[in-house]
């Protein structure tokens, strides 16, 4: 499931979304959007991480910067990295704070994050296959409402959406009127 229960509290503009471990998917699009909002930029430092701050030592090796070393850019860098990473663990209880502790960068946090709860590039091709699988078999479930029908694939097409496979619209449209309402829809279908 990727989106939380009924009795899930409304977040402020002000705080990251929260996340305790569950509906990860949900809470991903939710930070996206958040920092996003909050500084475009701050995104780029979370899935390129700050950039290396290397310069030539004297024996003509790349070497990490001193922070004395840093250029105003370097220090620009760093501070929306900050920034970044304050956003990303502000919102978690101890469990999910404790699988990052020792994370030095943004993007560090993010990508232990999309590991621990989507699994390496294999499981997540994996877990696409099968969610695709249910895609391409959804169907109506008897005594199911429209309303139902529809957050349960609008679900399914987020799951698959965060793991980088997206349905066009043009897509999901077909699927849901020729291939899931049930017989008693045909002649509202036809209309349409």
């Amino acid at each position: 499931m990727s989106a939380p229960p009924e009795n899930w509290e409304g977040q402020s503009t002000a705080t990251p979304p929260l996340f305790n471990g569950q509906y990860y998917s949900w809470r991903k699009t939710r930070m996206i959007d958040h920092i996003i909002g909050e500084d475009y930029e701050l995104w780029d430092i979370v899935t390129d991480g700050p950039l290396a701050t290397l310069k030539i030592n004297a024996e003509g090796v790349e070497a990490p910067k001193t922070r004395a070393d840093y250029t105003a850019e370097d220090l620009k860098k760093w501070e929306k990295n900050a920034k970044a990473k304050k956003w990303l663990i502000c919102g978690l209880g101890p469990d999910e704070y404790n699988r990052i502790q020792s994370c030095t960068t943004a993007k560090q946090i993010w990508d232990t994050f999309q590991v621990a709860h989507e699994g390496t590039p294999q499981v997540k091709r994996s877990i696409g296959t099968l969610l695709y699988s249910h895609y391409e078999n959804f169907a109506m479930k008897e005594g199911e409402t429209t309303q139902e029908i529809y957050t349960r694939f609008t679900t399914l097409t987020n799951e698959l959406k965060s793991l980088g496979m997206i349905m066009p619209e043009e897509d999901r449209v077909e699927k849901i009127m020729t291939r899931v309402l049930p017989i008693t829809w045909e002649s509202k279908i036809t209309a349409i």
